[in-house]
Order: structure tokens, then sequence, then C-alpha cells
């Protein structure tokens, strides 16, 4: 296979990876949109949340990306974001969850 996030996982390229167990892996984004940006990923390879039905996993994505907030001091608060598919500017197939914070961000709607 050969999906960029697969081989992050499988530390066949490196990462400055904050947090892993047997289900998931997160690791600092090389190109940071704010102060503390971390992926949270799947060990198994999904394209994208439009194929997540394990709720285990589902649930183990968010509790880690909880983690890593609290690890990482962001009780001024963070953001969470899962872009799906090519419409909402999803880069990488492979399912990924983004914790940005260590700033104050914009507003995602208008107002």
């Amino acid at each position: 296979m050969d999906c960029i996030f697969c081989k992050l996982v499988a530390g066949a390229i490196p990462s400055k990876r904050v947090f892993e167990d047997d289900l998931v892996v997160a690791f600092r984004d090389v190109w940071p949109l704010a102060p503390t940006h971390v992926l949270v990923v799947p060990r198994a390879h999904l394209a994208s949340l439009w194929e997540l039905e394990d709720e285990r996993l589902a649930g183990r994505l968010l509790s880690v990306a909880a983690r890593v907030a609290r690890d990482e001091k962001l009780e001024q608060g963070w953001r969470l974001i899962a872009n799906t598919r090519d419409d909402a500017g999803q880069e990488v197939l492979h399912l990924h969850l983004h914790v940005l914070g260590g700033r104050k961000l914009g507003r995602m709607l208008p107002g």
C-alpha cells in the first residue's frame, strides 16, 4: 500500500509521536496550522470517517484526541477537525483527526 499514514504508523517514515497504543497513533503534523497540531490516526487503514463503523475505534480516536489536548495543556480551547473526502478537503486518504490549539483560532462560521 502506498499510504503515507500507513508508512508513518509502521515506522517506515519517522514522526514525532505523542501517543500510541494498539489502535491509534498520534503524531505532530509536519506542516502545523497552529502551535499545537497533532494528527490522530487509526493503525488500521480506513480511507475516511465515511468508512468508520467500529464504535470502539471511533471512541478511541475521540478519547485520544482529548488526551492529546490535555497533554498539550490546551485548557483555553482546541479544535478537532476530520476532513472527509474530496469536497471537504481531505488530502490523505487515511482517516485522521486534526487536534489544533495553542492560540486563538478563527471562527468557522460567519457572524
